[in-house]
């Protein structure tokens, strides 16, 4: 059976403690485990140990994280942390993320995506499993460190968009995570997954899809206003082009502002990779996606209308049973 979790989302629109909210409705309608990232708003792992503290049953995934900003002994003492003060269990997630926030945020690098992820994943393995690491690497070495409180259960996913990442993850991670993705997409990405895991099973495919049920403007709007942020980084870019929106890549990477962009989109963009409508089109959407090669599905639910996602998360739980 598919499983079906839930990303905390940081909608622009509405209040930061929203996410501990809606982890907590995760929890109470049943859901095993959320997913939490990391945009402007609160630190991944201090976020993580206070949902954990509030709900120690839920799994916790945290991230995709950037490997450029963030190296393998803070990424070890993240894990452990949440892990040590909350009880519950904790996954990590990579990513390359974007220039703006990588190179533009952080002042690092945003280079070597590849060689920086497979070193970090080699490089935080063993860390995670409690030895000793001595690890030199092109981009990526540590030398010397030992977690006090192993996490070595600690599942690694890595969110991938691009084939090279894809074909990567396939061979060194536990779980790849697609976001705004389309079904189709979904299905070119399970067979490269199952043509590069040549060395072992291939890892889980989990693919994050935003949700709505019944909505209205105020929720179109807040899902495009997210959206709009994900025209113009590569890989996200070409995937909206292909499924008929070039021009609007086009203006998001010639520098439109966002809130013009976001007024622009269609609601016919916004169904390309989310899942809208009545309860029952959600649940017949998601299942599209599992037919189309998803181990998980994360659900990322529109709150503009349905504050702590209380009406999305109860329909897709009693979905379930």
């Amino acid at each position: 059976m598919t499983a079906v979790e839930v990303v905390l989302p940081f909608w622009l629109d509405r209040p930061d403690q929203e996410a501990v909210e809606i982890a907590r409705t995760a929890a109470q309608t049943g859901f095993d485990a959320v997913w939490i990232g990391e945009m402007a708003t609160y630190d991944a792992f201090a976020l993580a140990t206070a949902i954990g503290l509030r709900a120690p049953e839920l799994t916790l995934k945290i991230g995709p994280l950037p490997v450029g900003v963030r190296g393998p002994v803070t990424l070890a003492l993240g894990v452990s942390t949440v892990a040590s003060l909350t009880g519950s269990r904790v996954d990590i997630a990579l990513g390359a993320s974007s220039p703006a926030i990588v190179a533009g945020w952080h002042n690092r690098q945003w280079t070597h995506h590849l060689t920086v992820m497979r070193e970090t994943i080699e490089c935080l393995r063993p860390m995670l499993a409690g030895a000793r690491v001595d690890f030199s690497g092109q981009h990526v070495s540590s030398h010397g460190f030992r977690l006090r409180s192993p996490s070595p259960d600690t599942r690694i996913s890595v969110g991938a968009f691009g084939s090279g990442m894809i074909r990567l993850a396939a061979r060194h991670a536990d779980e790849i995570v697609l976001n705004l993705a389309s079904p189709a997409r979904v299905a070119e990405v399970r067979s490269l997954i199952d043509q590069a895991a040549t060395d072992g099973p291939p890892p889980r495919l989990t693919v994050w899809v935003p949700v709505a049920i019944d909505p209205g403007a105020a929720a179109h709007a807040q899902l495009a206003g997210q959206l709009a942020v994900y025209l113009a980084p590569p890989g996200y870019g070409e995937m909206f082009a292909a499924l008929g929106f070039p021009d609007l890549v086009a203006r998001a990477r010639a520098g439109t502002p966002r809130r013009e962009l976001a007024a622009e989109i269609p609601v016919e963009l916004l169904e390309g990779v989310s899942a809208l409508g009545s309860a029952d089109r959600v649940a017949a959407r998601l299942h599209a996606y599992r037919a189309s090669g998803a181990d998980c599905v994360a659900v990322v639910p529109s709150t503009a209308e349905d504050p702590e996602a209380r009406k999305i998360l109860a329909a897709i739980a009693e979905g379930r049973q």
